[in-house]
């Protein structure tokens, strides 16, 4: 790690070293860290870097307690993960020592900026481990060295006055000048200025003493002086430092103040919060708290606590969680001067998405070429028109993922959708020359053999979107020739032929043989053949001669070709006859005839006709390997080459998911084999293929199976041996550290005798767990390991021992390890079970053997299992007679070890013994008894005692968990007699039965006699009386009432409801009630007929009486109508 710079040094005194910097003198690193956690070397806590040099900063681990690889962050500031930055600027390298098993960690800052200041903070985390350490960078600006006054060392020194006067003769005289003596300046400690000095003087005595960076010095001065803690009057507890909390998540901010009836006021940022739901003041007590809710990244901020005069202060960190990437980038592949969108989803709106061009960010602000798009969770990098200076790899990076996409630029290629086709005309007709091209804007020219045709009032020239014409009206026989259209700006020509079709007309006799005349130029490519493409329009014109005018029949095979209209049609002129077949297609292909016949004769002619068309598309597309950033693709050949044979084939390849296709070769591959690279490992792929002939591209095959590139694992690590016996051989070994995206399958484990060359597999399938037992090895040998992860991919580097290892046995002395609730006495109740294992050790295996009271163990009573580690005692169900002491005996030839274990089976106690009352005074009685003689194979622990009175015999407990074996029983009644019982109780709980006294303790009155009066029964007879009448009621009609009234009676009285006199009955209208005498009669949906008087009549043996009430019915009022 370079040296960090020390803090500028002012005239006249010397400067305390920067924070960080090492000491010469004696080696200290006083700026180091202490170290604790994880970290054995830490980052200087202070730097002082100056701009333009470079900085490393070094941080080291040590794993030797982890399970896990550590994994190291460097962040800057709060949250900024300084690993999406990595590139030119910042590189991070990792290395890892086997020996000593420490990760060394270094971040480089490459030509430090003023930017880089700040605090960072190195974090590592492994599973449920962490550690961190922070640290500053200070940027001073580059000192510019003081140009060397070369002048003043030729100026005269004893020349007095011109003493400023250049004399080079100084330099080739030897003789000694005597100098002036220097004025001698006493020295001046600026910090001990700064210390002592008001704040307001500071920028003088910068400017006095040269400082140049006093921020850089007063930033130091505060970390030299002590701070003097002072004691809080107000708090008695304040906040704490910082605060830490996830986006969304609720924090709450405490203290405790001395006052609790003082009020306190809440700042962020120096700003007064003012209570709401989202910040929410309490106080209770003591206690003053600030409760925010959902909190975003505008609450990271500082926050104080004001109680008149005092404050306390913290700081909130608010944790954004990290933003993955839901959908990944496309590769595209376009021409120049095409539209580019490279698309991501990401799992969060509103989230920051870095762009990068290889290792350059790309800025809205710096970049115009580049356009940035947001719609919710999408986000688009734009490329308007790209360039071949765009080729390259494109990444997006958030806080939680990365993605990349690949963009391949080709120059454009003019595509000849339609060629011109050869003319046949006749004089003063129209020759009409047509072609397509792929590109709208492309110009060109067009020439008659070799020379430029300009238009003009015969000859006309368009341009209409893609169709390129040449238009000649009145055609002449000069007109004939080769005519060709070259495209502006590409080296591509398209020629056609224009044969003019001369009339001649001779004087002959009437008669004339018929004659076929046939033009052997233009599409023929041999005698009698024409070859026309598949898709395009076929014109064979004939020239025909005799006289008579001859008869013309067109035939394939032996059907005749009538039809004058269709797409396979004839159409005769006189001396022509106009063969034409419309969008040629496979089935066309074959031999034509034409026959002419007059009376003078007959001609024949046979024409073949062969069709040509693009190949069919491959077929069986299939990957037959993966790497780990390419796959081997093959496929097999079209069944159909299209007439023409296949020059080779086009590949592309997609993301599986996606509907962008990328190209894989622009030139044509012959072979049938293809091998696929750059590409990303653990995403799938899916590939097609075109084939190519000489007509053009077929279609594209059916897409292969998806397939993803993946490579094997790296070499597990830290291979040992674990045991070694006669025969076998324990190892273990851990996780390789690299296992990508094929996983892990599991370990083959191979060994070898050393110095052969030949590997034994040790394991039929594959391990996969991180240790394995090889048997059946030659005791005495010398043997080499080696361990092979296995995956999809294959095999990895393999992991092998540094020696080889001599298999035979270690001996090692037998030892039993108790453990520890075993070595005292060992208790459980009657029916519990008993299930005791007993770890040992010892090489070879040990031989155990159980005794019990020094007699061998009887298996019928107890189960014993013993593993070559430990041994196992257990009773389903125990008993008392299992009680005693079993010793356990680990023998290995004549060595031997043992240990016994106090076994004590419980059970409830019996019954106390002849319990009895020994004394009987004023209320009180004595009891005694002896201890049960079945204790139960435990102490009985005490007794419970129990009384109860001769009349009710109910048992009352008097005392419980007594230890003595008597008591006396109090506050018993006088004139009452009692009996008492025992219960004993030990570990397990009470006995079964209690022990009754013998006898019992009587208590004797003392004399007084109680004379009652006679009990007189009481008349309870009445007659029946209404206690509450009923009352006159006026109700809605519609509306359910009630009427009620109370009676009492003894006998219990009749009850009779009666309306205007007349006695209810059993009409469902009205339901009768009585609860213990409250009468109530109710009455549903009354109408106005229910209207009346109503009367209630209770009657008994004794008499009668009666009450009445008015009820009025009131017709119900429509408001409506109101």
């Amino acid at each position: 790690m370079p040296e960090p710079v020390p803090a500028a040094k002012p005239e006249g005194g010397d400067a305390p070293p920067a924070d960080g910097a090492d000491s010469d003198a004696d080696g200290d690193e006083s700026g180091r860290t202490e170290l604790t956690g994880l970290f054995v070397e830490k980052p200087p806590e202070s730097v002082v870097a100056v701009t333009g040099t470079d900085v490393t900063f070094i941080a080291k681990v040590d794993s030797s307690t982890l399970t896990r690889k550590p994994t190291m962050k460097w962040l800057k500031g709060k949250w900024l993960d300084l690993g999406s930055k990595a590139g030119k600027h910042l590189q991070f390298k990792e290395t890892y020592d086997r020996n000593t098993k420490i990760y060394t960690y270094e971040m480089k800052i490459i030509k430090v900026v003023a930017g880089d200041a700040g605090g960072y903070r190195c974090e590592v985390t492994s599973k449920d481990k962490c550690d961190s350490s922070t640290f500053e960078i200070s940027v001073e600006a580059a000192q510019q060295e003081q140009k060397a006054d070369i002048l003043s060392a030729f100026k005269r020194a004893d020349a007095g006055e011109d003493e400023g006067d250049l004399d080079f003769s100084a330099l080739l005289k030897a003789t000694k000048r005597n100098k002036k003596p220097e004025k001698v300046e006493p020295d001046i400690d600026v910090w001990e200025l700064l210390k002592n000095a008001d704040p307001s003087q500071y920028e003088k005595i910068a400017f006095e003493y040269g400082i140049t960076d006093l921020r850089g010095m007063l930033k130091r001065l505060k970390k030299m002086k002590k701070v003097e803690t002072k004691h809080s009057e107000a708090f008695l507890k304040k906040l704490e430092s910082c605060y830490s909390v996830e986006k969304g998540k609720k924090i709450v901010l405490r203290c405790e103040v001395v006052d609790p009836t003082v009020q306190v006021k809440w700042l962020k940022n120096g700003q007064e919060i003012k209570p709401s739901a989202k910040y929410v003041v309490e106080a209770a007590g003591n206690a003053r708290t600030l409760t925010i809710n959902k909190t975003t990244l505008a609450d990271d901020a500082a926050y104080e606590c004001v109680v008149g005069e005092d404050k306390c202060f913290t700081e909130v960190f608010v944790k954004e969680p990290p933003v993955t990437i839901t959908k990944l980038m496309d590769d595209y592949h376009v021409v120049v001067g095409e539209r580019v969108e490279f698309e991501i989803e990401v799992s969060e709106e509103g989230a920051h998405v870095m762009w990068f061009f290889e290792d350059i960010e790309l800025h809205r602000d710096k970049d115009t070429k580049y356009r940035f798009k947001k719609d919710g969770k999408k986000h688009t990098l734009i490329i308007q028109e790209a360039t071949l200076d765009d080729i390259g790899m494109y990444h997006a990076w958030t806080n939680g993922g990365h993605t990349k996409g690949e963009l391949e630029v080709e120059e454009k290629e003019l595509e000849v959708l339609q060629d011109i086709a050869d003319l046949t005309v006749k004089a003063q007709e129209q020759a009409v020359f047509k072609c397509e091209v792929s590109d709208e804007k492309v110009t060109g020219k067009w020439f008659k053999d070799g020379v430029e045709v300009l238009p003009s009032d015969r000859i006309k020239m368009s341009h209409i979107g893609r169709f390129h014409r040449l238009v000649i009206n009145d055609v002449k026989p000069e007109d004939a020739g080769d005519y060709t259209f070259i495209p502006d700006g590409y080296a591509l020509s398209l020629s056609a032929k224009l044969n003019f079709l001369e009339i001649k007309i001779d004087y002959v006799p009437r008669q004339d043989p018929p004659k076929i005349h046939l033009d052997t130029t233009g599409n023929m490519v041999s005698q009698n053949t024409i070859i026309v493409v598949a898709g395009n329009k076929l014109r064979l014109d004939v020239e025909i001669t005799g006289e008579p005018a001859p008869t013309v029949v067109w035939s394939k095979a032996d059907q005749v070709i009538t039809e004058a209209e269709g797409r396979v049609r004839v159409e005769s002129k006189k001396d022509l006859s106009s063969f034409i077949i419309e969008g040629a297609e496979r089935e066309d292909e074959g031999n034509y005839s034409i026959v002419v016949t007059n009376p003078a004769g007959e001609d024949k002619a046979v024409l073949f006709v062969k069709i040509v068309d693009v190949p069919d598309a491959p077929e069986n597309v299939k990957c037959l390997g993966v790497g780990e950033d390419c796959a081997t693709i093959t496929w097999q050949a079209p069944k159909f080459d299209g007439g023409a044979p296949v020059k080779g084939y086009l590949m592309e390849r997609k993301k599986k998911g996606s509907s962008r296709w990328t190209k894989l070769n622009f030139d044509v591959y012959e072979s049938t084999t293809y091998e696929a690279k750059r590409m990303i490992e653990g995403i799938l792929y899916e590939m097609r293929v075109f084939a190519v002939n000489s007509i053009g591209l077929s279609q594209p095959s059916l897409n292969s199976k998806p397939f993803m590139p993946i490579a094997p694992t790296s070499e597990p690590t830290r291979l040992t041996v674990h045991d070694v016996t006669d025969g076998t051989c324990s190892l273990k070994w851990l996780a390789p550290e690299k296992i990508g995206a094929g996983g892990l399958d599991g370990y083959v484990i191979e060994y070898c005798k050393d110095g052969d060359t030949e590997w034994v597999v040790a394991n039929q399938e594959l391990c996969e767990r991180q240790g394995y037992v090889v048997r059946g090895l030659p005791v005495g040998e010398k043997i080499n390991f080696r361990v092979v992860a296995v995956n999809i991919a294959g095999r990895s580097p393999p992991a092998t021992l540094a020696q080889p290892v001599t298999i035979r046995e270690i001996v090692e002395h037998p030892k039993i390890r108790l453990p520890r609730n075993l070595r005292t006495k060992y208790i459980r109740k009657v029916g519990e079970k008993i299930n005791l294992t007993i770890p040992f050790q010892g090489k070879p295996r040990p031989v155990a053997t159980w005794y019990k009271d020094g007699q061998p163990l009887d298996p019928k009573m107890v189960n014993v299992r013993s593993s070559t580690i430990d041994s196992i005692l257990f009773i389903r169900s125990a008993e008392r007679e299992h009680s005693g002491t079993y010793e356990l005996l680990l023998q290995i030839e004549n060595l031997e070890d043992r240990a016994s274990i106090n076994i004590r089976v419980v059970d409830k106690p019996g019954s106390p013994v002849n319990v009895r009352v020994t004394d009987v005074w004023g209320f009180n009685a004595a009891l005694e008894w002896e201890p049960p003689k079945d204790d139960g194979n435990c102490e009985i622990t005490g007794y419970t005692i129990q009384k109860a009175d001769m009349k009710t015999k109910e048992w009352f407990t008097v005392y419980e968990h007594n230890r003595r074996t008597n008591c006396t029983v109090s506050d018993l009644i006088m004139g009452n007699e009692y009996m008492f019982r025992v219960y004993s109780e030990n570990l397990c709980g009470l006995s079964e039965e209690p022990r009754p006294s013998k006898n019992t303790a009587k208590i004797a009155k003392t004399g007084l006699e109680l004379k009652g009066n006679a009990y007189k029964e009481k008349d309870m007879n009445c007659v029946p009386k209404f206690t509450q009448p009923l009352i006159d009621r006026s109700v809605v009609a519609g509306y359910s009432t009630a009427i009620t009234c109370s009676v009492r009676g003894f006998p219990k009285p009749k009850i009779i409801w009666m309306k205007n006199k007349m006695i209810i009955g059993d009409d469902p209208k009205f339901l009768m009630q009585n609860n213990q005498g409250v009468l109530t009669l109710n009455i549903r949906k009354p109408s106005t007929f229910d209207g009346g008087k109503y009367s209630c009549m209770a009657v008994n043996e004794l008499g009668k009486d009666e009450v009445e009430c008015k009820l009025d019915v009131r017709a119900a009022i429509d408001p409506d109508k109101k």
